[in-house]
């Protein structure tokens, strides 16, 4: 087929796909790429505008540098896919990404889209900084809430029963109100004793003494949905309590039109079968979860020789290790001065390492720093562990890697988010009202769908968790990934919660629990010495 019958039929399909108009440049980039496959072009044309369908375009003008990218991953995924699959090791299936490399998405209300944030992000935010960490957080799950079929505005006046439409109202439109309303807003003591929902027009004091609440854990800061009424005292009586639902992960990411919120990099329709499959595939892939490691403790050292002794004997060795701190037994705070001594000891976990040859060359080892370990201070997100800490410790172990708290793993396709925190402690210590009992009385389960439910792994107050401002995202769990592993000094625990598997591998040091956990079909083994 020559290159004119095949630029009027690109233009023709771009047409009926709203790409309207397509800059010469970029129309023979796509010719040139759909030339190679002769007898099929047609099919070819379709793809390549279906990869652009799903990219996130400026316009609806088409340009070079856009279909320029999307014909190299396409390229490249093709290159790839000619090759063995036995050439896919599971380690290069492994993409470990750190919280401060996470791209930043802000969601337009009036758009109703989301963008990416193109400016810079200091560390020390100034103080719209902080009430945008807040608007962002409440429009993130302000615009899930508005897709869920019971909250969303029926498109027709019509009479609905009780089973129907619960039309959110805003808090600025309750002044003067009788009846029974539905309102969003965050949670916040504006005066001591005292608690105000608050959302983007106005806010309200609210009155929880008699609310029916659902399953999770009602802290300050969390998002909540309320049904209530207003008294003529200018309260809002609260008679129903709960978290904004949550929305399928399939859902979410067939409206975020292939932007990249995990990180890594986003994935193409083609690419994402290609390593569901290979993911499958991968029956003898296992990770190695492991929180609380004193090095500072002999008996903590003597047990994780243990357990790599285990593991350099099996037929197929893990692909990665997770190691989680703490790494010492007192906080590494102000008051602590025996930092070289700590060099030392990450220097002897380093060579008990090195004296597992198959480990060294077959695993990956990821470090995650924990609350009280080594770092400027104890806000998060965390960043990795200092150098001068570990530097001997990579000598020894070439293939360490060394990452920020929280981080994420992808592993072919499946998002896995890891968070060192005593979390449980502090949520339940903050709660505002008992945990409702009626589906759960398990405190882990009421942390797990608090957490999913709010699309954030840590919605404790800023001044009993303090967050950088600027990486608030960094926190988000949206779209929902598919594991989420929650670090803890409480109890080892695993929970499934619509179908987001989440567990806590527990104290390694004070309870010798761990989780071997085996990434091709979610499963999670619960394991102590």
């Amino acid at each position: 087929m020559d290159a004119l019958t095949l630029r009027k039929k690109v233009q023709r399909k771009a047409k009926i796909r709203g790409l309207y108009s397509i800059k010469l440049e970029a129309l023979d980039e796509i010719v040139s790429f759909v030339s190679r496959f002769h007898g099929c072009e047609d099919d070819a044309i379709d793809l390549v505008l279906d990869n652009l369908h799903d990219e996130s375009l400026k316009s609806s003008i088409l340009d070079k540098d856009a279909v320029h990218r999307v014909v190299s991953i396409m390229l490249a995924a093709d290159e790839v896919g000619e090759e063995s699959p036995n050439t896919i090791t599971s380690t290069s299936a492994l993409c470990i990404i750190d919280a401060f490399d996470i791209s930043k998405f802000r969601y337009d209300p009036i758009k109703k889209i989301f963008y990416l944030h193109t400016g810079k992000l200091p560390i020390h935010g100034d103080a719209p900084a902080k009430a945008a960490l807040y608007r962002d957080r409440f429009l993130l799950l302000s615009q899930r809430l508005s897709r869920d079929q019971h909250f969303s505005k029926p498109a027709f006046d019509t009479g609905m029963s009780h089973f129907g439409s619960c039309e959110i109202s805003p808090i600025q439109s309750l002044v003067g109100q009788t009846g029974r309303k539905w309102v969003m807003g965050v949670i916040s003591q504006m005066e001591d004793g005292h608690f105000y929902l608050e959302d983007l027009t106005a806010s309200v004091e609210i009155n929880l003494s008699n609310a029916k609440i659902t399953t999770g854990l009602f802290t300050e800061n969390t998002i909540v949905v309320a049904e209530g009424e207003m008294l003529v005292e200018g309260i809002f009586q609260v008679v129903t309590c709960g978290f904004p639902p949550l929305e399928e992960r399939d859902k979410s990411l067939k409206l975020l039109a292939g932007q990249d919120f995990f990180g890594g990099g986003a994935l193409s329709k083609e690419e994402t079968l290609r390593l569901a499959d290979l993911e499958k595939k991968a029956v003898n892939d296992m990770f190695v979860i492991l929180s609380d490691i004193w090095l500072d403790s002999e008996e903590a050292m003597g047990k994780l020789e243990t357990i790599l002794d285990g593991f350099e004997n099996v037929e197929v060795v893990p692909s990665l290790f997770v190691l989680m701190g703490n790494f010492c037994s007192r906080p590494c705070n102000l008051a602590f001065n025996s930092f070289s001594s700590l060099r030392l000891q990450f220097g002897k976990l380093g060579r008990m390492i090195a004296a597992h040859p198959r480990l060294i060359e077959h695993s990956k080892f990821l470090f995650i720093p924990g609350p009280d370990d080594a770092g400027p201070s104890t806000v998060l997100p965390r960043c990795a562990l200092p150098k001068f800490l570990t530097e001997e410790l990579q000598m020894h172990v070439p293939n360490a890697i060394f990452s920020s708290n929280p981080c994420r793993v992808r592993f072919y396709t499946q998002e896995i988010v890891f968070f060192r925190q005593d979390l449980l402690y502090r949520m339940r210590r903050s709660c505002l009202i008992p945990p409702s009992t009626e589906e759960t009385s398990d405190p882990f389960e009421h942390l797990v769908a608090t957490i999913t439910h709010q699309s954030h792994l840590c919605p404790l107050p800023l001044v009993i968790q303090p967050i950088i401002w600027n990486y608030d995202h960094c926190l988000h769990l949206y779209p929902t990934p598919h594991v989420i592993v929650l670090a803890d000094r409480s109890k080892q625990q695993a929970f499934k919660y619509t179908g987001i598997t989440c567990f806590n591998p527990g104290s390694f040091t004070n309870d010798s629990t761990f989780v071997a956990y085996r990434p091709c079909n979610q499963e999670v083994e619960l394991s102590a010495l």
